[in-house]
């Protein structure tokens, strides 16, 4: 009996040596330095206090800055859908204010020309000296050439423009009259889709929608949260809000997050998500065969994982795990989804499509 219990004891001490040792492995091979940690911590102290900058302008929104937050700290483009007036545009400038970003907002419409967007070479004059006048080509930056841009309704201007905004956000640079311009560091894009207004609007190509990390759906305040706007609101000037972070602080900790591991089971977890949306994969369930054209590809598991690190990170956790992945699920895939006719005529949603499969891994 004694060398029995010995044993178990023996054995559960190696146990748990084991998982700690696990642990210590896991973390270490990414946050293996204590500067890495101590960019853990701040990210997770910054995030809070931008939380707190962001609640003196904006009442309420809370998973909506949470996902901001994520997208930004993720280096990834967000697409915000909501009707207008829920203060889409307030939010991103606020946020833009508190992380010292520089922000440069595009209202979209049916005239506007990529040139518009990205900047174009023109022709001037110069004092060459001696009473002489030189013309040199030069070109002026677009509104695009900010830390953080606001693509306001995006959805009213026709593809071709649209398309301009496709190597800004792939590439972080544009090319105008064969010569390659770098954007700021960090170079983000929000864009703005009103989903009940589809006179004058084009749909946004899939190879674009793609590219955004997260479709971040805002909804209509609370009673009591919509009585706090009309009393903020009219009061008088909104509140100034503080800085959080510098720019070279915000590039540190957006370097962070890939090197924040995730566990096999979390990584595992986003591919079979993934996979599950397309109608040809044997895991996916029959409302994905019935409704969906095209599921999510590559890029959805990416999408999942970056922003489960994100996610982790802000929390101040030193790994991503499946419960960080199963909260992005919503976010990081209803975008990616191509719907067929079917859908919308049985009144099927994205939302719905994502649920069964949630149900079918049981997730």
């Amino acid at each position: 009996m004694v060398s029995s219990a010995s044993s178990s004891r023996d054995s559960a001490d190696a146990g748990a040596e084991g998982s700690q040792a696990w642990f210590a492995m896991t973390t270490s091979s990414a946050l293996s330095q204590s500067y890495d940690v101590t960019l853990l911590e701040r990210c997770a102290a910054a995030a809070r206090r931008v939380r707190r900058e962001v609640a003196q302008v904006i009442v309420g929104q809370d998973d909506v800055v949470e996902h901001l937050l994520i997208t930004l700290f993720a280096r990834g483009h967000g697409l915000l859908v909501g009707v207008p007036g829920l203060g889409k545009t307030l939010l991103v400038a606020t946020i833009a204010r508190t992380l010292s970003l520089s922000f440069g907002r595009v209202q979209f419409t049916p005239d506007l020309l990529p040139a518009d967007i990205t900047g174009t070479d023109i022709l001037s004059e110069v004092d060459a000296g001696g009473g002489m006048i030189r013309r040199e080509v030069r070109f002026m930056h677009g509104p695009i050439f900010k830390h953080l841009v606001l693509a306001d309704e995006i959805n009213r201007t026709p593809p071709k423009t649209q398309a301009a905004l496709l190597q800004a956000m792939q590439e972080r640079h544009v090319t105008v009259g064969g010569v390659t311009h770098a954007l700021p560091d960090p170079f983000q894009v929000f864009a703005t889709r009103n989903p009940i207004e589809q006179e004058g609007t084009y749909p946004l190509p899939e190879a674009q929608l793609d590219r955004f990390l997260l479709e971040i759906h805002v909804g209509y305040p609370s009673d009591d949260e919509e009585r706090e706007i009309a009393r903020r609101t009219t009061a008088g000037p909104a509140a100034e809000v503080d800085s959080v972070l510098s720019g070279d602080e915000i590039r540190e900790l957006g370097a962070l997050i890939p090197r924040v591991p995730a566990t096999d089971a979390a990584v595992d977890l986003a591919v079979r998500l993934a996979r599950a949306s397309r109608p040809d994969a044997p895991s996916a369930p029959p409302e994905v065969r019935t409704y969906v054209r095209f599921g999510a590809g590559p890029r959805g598991s990416q999408a999942l994982v970056l922003a489960a690190k994100a996610r982790a990170a802000l929390s101040g956790e030193a790994v991503a795990d499946v419960d960080d992945v199963a909260a992005m699920i919503l976010p990081a895939l209803r975008h990616r989804l191509v719907l067929g006719y079917r859908a919308e005529a049985d009144g099927v949603r994205d939302a719905d499509v994502l649920r069964a499969i949630r149900k079918r891994l049981r997730v």
